[in-house]
């Protein structure tokens, strides 16, 4: 019996092939109301695993909320929030093996501290100081990319390098709605599938490129069905649900594993917040657009879950919380203190060794530097 849940077949396109294309409607194991959802594709995840997920996505809020405050209060120069999106970012984080590496973009601030980093390095950026605040190679995770689809190009780099090496890393690439817009992402995905390399497009669809609708930047029957276009799988999945996430991107993180390739997974999320605290939402959506998807927040969701099986007390919330709310602590306190910038950072990163060029001016930075304080 043909699946309910595949998309409609194009003219054209092989039996073969019909592997390629996504669930008619996104995988949703657990609903808004907290209940299962059986998919036989895919198995539910552990509740032990769920309950440690659960634990991160209330830190991840609790981050947002700090950072959007620290922005207020002029000690962030901008915060792209993940409200609403957290279960997309720790979901991101935890598939991950040690030996994998992550590329996000500017709104995956939750992902990477998901990943290990300390928070502290990780808004070093958005703070404005140099560079990323964190070592790439340490945590195997690239700088947070602001520039759209860039880092997709690098996942896909890494990825190759990885498999020419003979090693047993898989990369996972996120991006927005809107990157799917730009070039890159185009030649990544080719490359990509073309190379048959162990990597995973991870979109978060928000439904929003800053004020542009997905509906004015594409009308393919779900971002995941261009996977069909490069050879490689498409999913889709209830970018809300925690559970389903977990899922789908794990086999697709063990397809490539296996050395089956890329895959391209769409998460059907929503931007709860402003694009960043310099956009103004209200000028092209509506507050009853926002309220419609208060129902199907992330957190309320798994906790609605795990409290009907019992895997989740109030003891555990006292401590979840509480551990959140260290981490805000830390963050409030460490962007509390002043910077001090040493300007010859300018010079310090940009080659691996200093061109003429580049050591001329950093000369002539330290002589009018040294003729102020005289």
């Amino acid at each position: 019996m043909e699946d309910p849940r595949r998309g409609t077949r194009s003219p054209g396109v092989p039996d073969t092939d019909a592997h390629l294309l996504p669930s008619g409607v996104p995988v949703q194991l657990v609903d808004p109301d907290g209940n299962h959802r059986h998919d036989d594709r895919y198995p539910l995840p552990d509740g032990g695993i769920l309950r440690a997920a659960y634990a991160r996505l209330v830190t991840g809020r609790r981050i947002n909320d700090q950072a959007n405050a620290l922005v207020r209060q002029g000690r962030l120069a901008v915060y792209p929030s993940s409200h609403g999106q957290e279960a997309c970012q720790v979901a991101a984080a935890v598939v991950l093996e040690s030996g994998d590496w992550l590329f996000p973009t500017y709104r995956d601030t939750v992902a990477v501290i998901s990943r290990g980093v300390d928070p502290l390095q990780v808004l070093t950026l958005l703070r404005g100081d140099w560079h990323s605040g964190y070592d790439p190679y340490e945590h195997h995770t690239a700088p947070q990319a602001t520039p759209l689809a860039t880092q997709l190009l690098h996942a896909v780099g890494v990825a190759h390098a990885a498999k020419l090496r003979g090693e047993d890393t898989v990369v996972l690439a996120m991006c927005g709605d809107g990157a799917t817009s730009e070039g890159d992402f185009h030649e990544a995905l080719n490359f990509a599938a073309v190379f048959h390399v162990p990597v995973v497009f991870f979109v978060q669809n928000n439904e929003y490129a800053i004020s542009v609708p997905l509906k004015n930047q594409s009308v393919a029957p779900s971002l995941a069905h261009k996977a069909i276009g490069y050879g490689m799988p498409g999913e889709r999945v209830d970018g809300n649900d925690l559970a389903a996430l977990l899922a789908v991107l794990g086999a697709a993180m063990e397809r490539a594993r296996e050395g089956a390739g890329p895959s391209l997974i769409e998460a059907h999320t929503y931007r709860m917040q402003a694009h960043t605290n310099a956009d103004d939402a209200t000028r092209y959506r509506s507050q009853e657009d926002v309220q419609k998807w208060v129902p199907r927040d992330p957190m309320t969701r798994m906790r609605a879950y795990l409290r009907g099986l019992n895997l989740l007390t109030d003891d555990d919330e006292l401590r979840f919380a509480g551990d959140a709310e260290a981490v805000a602590s830390h963050i409030r306190d460490g962007l509390n203190t002043e910077a001090e910038p040493d300007p010859q950072e300018l010079f310090a990163h940009v080659y691996a060794r200093r061109t003429p060029q580049l050591e001329e001016q950093a000369n002539l930075l330290r002589d009018e530097l040294s003729r102020q304080d005289g």
